[in-house]
């Protein structure tokens, strides 16, 4: 694969971005951009700088809260990693060039039209994203099935929610989240399935943890196969086997029918279908679930009274959502609020996490194949026929459009001919990645509109189209508790880059044209104008957003849907009269059953493997993985695995394991952990190939998706472990004083057996490549790497080169600093070399010893160990220390400072306090 040129030649393009007078220092509102909490922020920029962020006091979602990503937002703001300017490439086997912007979109649009008026509008496909700006989204889903006509115009909040818009729709009639963020007060039992909350949704675990203090009566029970920083907070953990919710679930609801916790008077006035589902349910005795989910059944009873006796408040995401039976786990925990009446009532009610910072509002617009403007189902005519009268176009197409999974199976079928990516990495993101990345490799035309040019998508793209980002956006989005805030531009447009919607606006019309169409679907001047378009395909739905306007979300603040013309504010909770949007007014309770997931263990896989969250990172990393310090708390990719199999297989921390299964393989380290129970393994979903050797973990999951959300199984898989041996070495620490380093070596990591390459350190931090392999490499690759990092015959370094033992040792040492580590053969010293690296001075004694085989600094201090406090720098093993002189959290926060900034901490911090403070053992 030819990669793009990393100098783009002169081009006669000139910058769109208006000239604007900034002052020197101004602050705007706006919104993180990454989880769908929805935290508000103030962006404070000097010129065209962001220097600076910080929690908005005044949005409701965070009262000034951020967690540590969030927090460093300004931090990401660098353009080394951004695409700025557009380029193309005409043949699969030439670099692409910088072009202006007339003749990419001419390119595309021609390439399109081709396509269509050939092989027809469902030749062509769009695959966008929940981190879009609603505007952004409205006017993608009118491109493709208002002008093209095809309905293939999906998103990566398939990936993640899905199934929770599909299990609100069968069981309350839409997809409208009925709780709200006040309900964490005012609940009584507080139900987590699914959802490490401490990590996806730290500023929400904030307020889990204040109402907990508060109120020491409340219950937390959590539903998770790993022991989580959220499972051990709670009260009770149930630690269920993968995929067997649905059986839980049910079991509850049994237990709570012989206990009498059941309100029938809300069943009878307010639900159909109860008499099926108790017939189902009748099964489930708390012996046959425990059996099941491998847990015990005094835990089973407890759970059911707690959720019975309320009011409770469920909080669910991914554990759910990302399975083949995802519409079935959702209904089976929304059928316990609705059979105990707690919905719509504060406290109470089934709250499903959105993952993204705009997932909701991609849902509000009918951003997906099956959906349309207004929360409108695309099976339904008179739903099209609504939409087009809108639209002023003669019909919506019928013909259903294809889903994530569907649409890169068609691409590589070659059904789908063109494909359209914006703000998301597919080649990252998709199960099963190999057959995707073959899908895109043959492709007759891949478009890729994105902020960053570091993504493994951008190896396949035929034209880029660079887009804008956080802090330079402008439009709205709505989060998980369906508010909408306004997000606005703080600075200009960097390079060439273009809002999506300016993006698509200006297609649309060349394409009009191209087609013979009349220009008049894409007469947007502003964001404005298609948020009030927007606004109208919403009136009198469940969603009516009619009396909500700009000026009101910039004058009033973040409001709630609904918002109807002439009310003064939106509702903060959904059906408290009871009335649901279903033919009927009731809810409907679903009968799901128990079945399992998609790869079961066997003899040749014995090992669950599952996925998950980091605290400091965030999806692929195109952004996190740009800053250094959100590497301090989790270094690499690792695999975590329980004490007794590591035990069994004669593999210790650190070792290097080959983790396989029939979709492909992933080499990487082990990490003994208590979080995962035997025969469970755990790896987060973020690592990819820009950070490993493989295309990361998502490649072995399964593309088996449900058959009603059409939502992947992206949180399981079953694999087998095969310790490695592979003796040859490497250890490469440089100071990141060259912007396209990472880049630059990004490319050697596939040429050996075990390779990662991240960040560690404050500021720009330094690069950390660790590498191993079954022998020696070429000596040229060395050299060319040597080369790289700037660490050849002649520089300012200790040197030592034992060939006879294959070693060899560099250290370069600028400006009395040490900048540069490479350590082959043998690499003990790596790690408290790395903490020389981070304090920078070269020392006498570093000077003696720095080439030596010690695994401990000489002086005889112990090394820091992972940082656990990224905000404030405070390191576990100053932590642990604290803690074994009596130190409870409070003295720690007082002491070493740690936990008193974002928080997102704190759990650990609790945890280390248990372990090793003065009551422990």
């Amino acid at each position: 694969m030819m990669q793009p040129s990393p100098r783009p030649p002169t081009s006669s393009a000139v910058s769109t971005a208006p000239v604007t007078f900034y002052p020197t220092r101004k602050e705007t509102r706006s919104t993180c951009c990454y989880c769908g909490v929805g935290c508000g922020v103030i962006i404070t920029s000097e010129g065209k700088q962001i220097v600076d962020v910080k929690g908005d006091p005044e949005h409701p979602a965070n009262a000034g809260r951020l967690c540590s990503k969030g927090a460093t937002l300004h931090l990401t703001t660098k353009l080394d990693a951004r695409a700025l300017y557009p380029e193309r490439r005409l043949s699969r086997d030439l670099p692409r060039d910088r072009v202006d912007w007339d003749t990419a979109l001419d390119h595309v649009v021609d390439r399109f039209a081709d396509i269509i008026q050939t092989h027809g509008p469902d030749a062509v496909a769009f695959y966008i994203s929940g981190q879009l700006l609603t505007e952004d989204y409205y006017v993608f889903n009118k491109l493709a099935k208002g002008l093209i006509g095809t309905n293939n115009v999906d998103t990566n909040s398939r990936l993640c929610m899905s199934s929770a818009v599909a299990g609100y729709k069968a069981t309350l009639g839409a997809d409208a989240p009925p709780a709200c963020y006040e309900d964490i007060e005012q609940t009584n039992c507080l139900f987590i399935a699914g959802s490490n909350t401490a990590f996806a949704h730290p500023v929400l675990f904030r307020r889990i943890e204040d109402a907990k203090a508060k109120n020491p009566a409340l219950k937390v029970v959590v539903v998770d196969p790993r022991r989580t920083d959220t499972a051990q907070f709670a009260d009770l953990h149930l630690a269920i086997l993968p995929g067997t919710d649905v059986a839980l679930f049910n079991g509850l609801l049994h237990v709570m029918l012989w206990e009498g916790l059941l309100d029938m008077a809300y069943i009878r006035h307010h639900t159909e279908g109860f008499e099926a589902l108790k017939e189902t349910v009748r099964e489930y005795t708390p012996k046959m679930v425990a059996d099941i989910c491998g847990i015990g059944e005094k835990d089973i009873i407890q759970a059911a009274k707690w959720f019975g006796a309320g009011p409770t408040l469920s909080l669910y995401c991914m554990g759910l959502n990302q399975s083949i039976h995802g519409t079935e786990k959702n209904a089976a925990l929304i059928n316990l609020h609705l059979a105990t009446g707690q919905i719509g009532i504060p406290g109470a009610g089934p709250f499903s996490l959105t993952g993204q910072p705009n997932a909701m509002g991609g849902r509000e617009v009918g951003g997906m194949a099956n959906l349309l403007s207004g929360h409108r189902d695309l099976a339904n005519a008179a739903h099209r026929a609504e939409v087009a009268q809108l639209w002023g176009i003669p019909e919506v197409p019928a013909q259903p459009g294809k889903t994530a999974v569907e649409m890169f199976e068609a691409l590589k079928t070659g059904e789908i001919k063109a494909i359209w990516i914006a703000c998301t990495n597919p080649a990252h993101s998709m199960p099963d990645l190999n057959p995707v990345l073959s899908a895109l490799q043959h492709a007759e035309l891949v478009v890729l509109q994105d902020a960053f040019n570091n993504t493994e998508s951008n190896a396949y793209a035929d034209v880029v189209l660079p887009a804008t980002t956080w802090g330079e956006k402008e439009g709205t989005v709505t989060n998980s508790e369906r508010r909408i805030t306004r997000v606005r531009q703080a600075v200009p447009n960097p390079g060439e880059t273009r809002h999506d919607w300016e993006t698509v606006v200006d297609f649309a019309q060349r394409l009009e044209r191209k087609l013979g169409k009349a220009n008049l679907l894409f007469q947007y001047p502003d964001t404005e104008s298609i948020f009030n378009e927007h606004r109208e395909t919403t009136r009198e739905r469940d969603l009516d957003i009619s009396g909500l306007s700009y000026h009101i979300l910039e004058t009033q603040g973040p409001q709630q849907w609904p918002f109807k013309a002439g009310a003064t504010q939106g509702q903060a909770r959904l059906y408290g009269d009871g009335v649901f949007q279903t033919a009927s007014g009731k809810a409907q309770f679903m009968r799901a059953v128990y079945k399992g997931t998609a790869d079961k263990p066997d003899a040749r896989h014995p090992f669950h493997l599952l996925t998950g969250r980091l605290r400091d990172q965030w999806h692929g990393m195109s952004r996190t993985g740009t800053l250094a310090q959100l590497y301090q708390h989790a270094e690499e990719p690792v695999v975590s695995m329980h004490a007794d199999d590591m035990q069994r297989r004669q593999i210790k921390n650190g070792d290097i394991v080959n983790i396989r299964n029939k979709r492909g393989n992933l080499v990487i380290k082990v990490q003994q952990s208590n979080e995962v129970k035997p025969a469970e393994l755990f790896i987060p979903m973020h690592w990819g190939s820009q950070h490993m050797q493989g295309l990361g973990v998502n490649a072995l999951m399964p593309s088996a998706f449900d058959k009603n959300s059409k939502q992947p199984e992206l949180k399981h898989t079953a694999v087998n472990v095969e310790k490695l041996q592979l003796p040859w070495q490497m250890t490469v620490m440089r100071k990141c004083n060259q912007p396209h380093l990472m880049a630059d070596i990004r490319p050697m990591l596939a040429k050996f057996d075990y390779a990662t390459l991240g960040l560690y350190g404050r500021g720009d931090g330094m690069l950390i490549l660790r590498v191993a392999h079954k022998t020696a490499p070429d000596a040229s690759l060395i050299a060319t790497l040597d080369g790289l990092l700037g660490m050849v015959e002649g520089a300012p370094m200790l040197q030592l080169d034992d060939v006879k033992r294959g070693i060899s040792k560099r250290i370069l040492v600028e400006a009395a600093q040490v900048t540069g580590v490479r350590l082959i053969g043998e690499t003990l010293a790596a790690e408290w070399l790395k903490q020389v690296m981070v304090e920078g001075a070269f020392t006498d004694a570093v000077r003696k010893w720095a080439l030596a085989p010690l695994a401990a600094p000489p002086t005889g201090q112990k090394t820091r160990g992972k940082i656990v406090c990224n905000c404030l720098d405070v390191s576990e093993n100053e932590i642990i220390d604290t803690c074994q002189m009596g130190a409870d959290l409070a003295t720690l926060q007082a002491k070493l400072k740690c936990g008193t900034s974002c928080g997102s901490c704190k759990p650990e911090l609790l945890r280390l306090v248990n372990q090793y403070g003065k009551n422990h053992g």
